[in-house]
């Protein structure tokens, strides 16, 4: 007879529940249970437009459905079809070598949630009680504690994603193969690729010293020539910029990752290549989230709304002066942007003031998308209406926000989720551009 399976019983943080509302429902046959600690703290975030605050209003929601014909202090039916049960744990007195406020000699609301998994420790001895959280200092503490703590790992990618280029080199390519290229623009044979024959990807062809940019993807599937061209006056200075530009000006590709350290020209080259498709859209919006630095609140700041988020926006503000120093003040592409600006058909604001909208015929630019989680990012692309393209920028190395990193970001989602499909193109570039001091800092520092 097969031995019994051990009942595991995960013990949800409030940052869990902030991060996915669904997660109550993510953990199969086993049970589920939040701190009443938990509750209060929800109660706290519901009001709100933020995403933590839609996060939270639909986990209250869960639990009250789950609470519609049961009661909370004993285990209730999860409906997820796998036999799941959730309760609410109360709080409990405990002694003092067990009372993890004692413990650490601070009243937290972190410390309630470690006593909580303590009581159900010693509540359900034959089954294993696992805290899960997204705040690492958290798990440390119920370690030490000896409470198993683990993160929260649905939605959170395997670590190649990360790695993944968008772009192969591929060495010892005929000769005759690249002149073939370069005299008719494509190859409709695609057997030169191999192994690394991928949809939308891009590739470095290489015959001694010979060489060619190309890309394979599009209606015809073809091996298509990829030429260093101009936007807006910017040139691509290297192979990665030039599958960049190309996939932001491809009509058939409607959502663009594009990944690189400081000083690579992902915004750049996405508001480049927007601009020179100006014709094709009414609208280019351009928006990051708001990650203040040292987690100092945005109401501290002094003015309105708009003087508020200025320092926020500014390096968008920045890469748009740069396209428009290419040009004299009295050149038509300069009158262009700033016949642009003046009437609102670039607009430049923090991501939360476009929430709720439905985005149609616009290039929609999201910069530092790796500080936003796998929601917030699947919330902005479902918004995107007839001929919109979306072009999310940013460092998965880089993250501002606690709960994220590079397996868990929005950004690092979309990448492992929509490879491949026809609609989606990623590109990483590696190598920096901005200047010799700013390589030496992201190599060295």
């Amino acid at each position: 007879m097969a031995p019994r399976k051990q009942r595991k019983i995960y013990v949800l943080d409030t940052s869990v529940l902030l991060h996915d509302h669904n997660s109550i429902n993510s953990f199969e046959d086993n049970y589920v249970a939040i701190p009443i600690t938990v509750l209060e703290e929800l109660d706290k975030f519901k009001v709100g437009n933020e995403n933590k605050n839609f996060e939270a209003r639909e986990t209250i929601r869960i639990i009250d459905r789950l609470s519609s014909t049961h009661t909370l202090n004993a285990w209730v039916p999860l409906g997820n079809g796998h036999g799941g049960k959730f309760k609410i744990i109360l709080d409990i007195d405990l002694s003092a070598n067990d009372d993890a406020e004692a413990i650490f000699q601070s009243k937290k609301n972190d410390h309630k949630i470690l006593n909580a998994a303590i009581v159900l420790q010693k509540q359900e001895k034959r089954s294993k009680v696992v805290l899960v959280t997204k705040d690492i200092n958290l798990r440390i503490k119920g370690k030490a504690l000896d409470i198993v703590a683990e993160d929260y790992k649905t939605g959170k990618v395997k670590e190649s994603v990360t790695a993944y280029r968008g772009y192969s080199v591929l060495e010892n390519v005929s000769a005759e193969a690249i002149r073939k290229l370069y005299t008719a623009g494509e190859l409709k044979d695609t057997k030169i690729l191999g192994k690394e024959k991928h949809n939308n990807h891009f590739y470095v062809l290489k015959s001694g010293t010979s060489s060619a940019l190309a890309f394979h993807g599009g209606v015809e599937k073809n091996v298509e020539r990829i030429d260093k061209v101009y936007a807006m006056g910017i040139k691509p200075k290297n192979a990665e910029q030039a599958f960049a530009l190309h996939a932001i000006m491809n009509p058939e590709i409607k959502l663009i990752t594009i990944s690189g350290v400081a000083g690579t020209g992902k915004t750049l080259l996405a508001l480049a290549g927007s601009l020179e498709m100006r014709n094709g859209f009414d609208q280019l919006i351009l928006a990051r989230p708001i990650i203040p630095l040292s987690n100092r609140d945005i109401g501290f700041l002094p003015g309105d709304a708009e003087e508020k988020v200025s320092p926020y926006m500014q390096p968008l503000f920045d890469n748009l002066n740069f396209i428009k120093k290419q040009y004299s003040e009295n050149e038509k592409k300069r009158k262009v942007i700033d016949e642009m600006q003046a009437d609102g058909r670039i607009m430049i604001t923090p991501l939360a003031f476009i929430r709720g909208r439905s985005l149609s015929n616009c290039v929609f630019i999201i910069d530092e998308a790796q500080n936003l989680t796998p929601h917030e990012v699947k919330t902005i692309i479902t918004r995107g209406g007839e001929n919109t393209k979306v072009i999310l920028t940013g460092d998965v190395r880089q993250i501002d926000t606690p709960y994220l990193d590079e397996q868990s970001n929005g950004l690092s989602y979309v990448m492992d989720r929509l490879k491949g499909q026809d609609l989606y193109c990623h590109i990483t570039l590696e190598k920096g551009e901005r200047s010799e001091l700013a390589n030496l800092a992201n190599e060295m520092l």
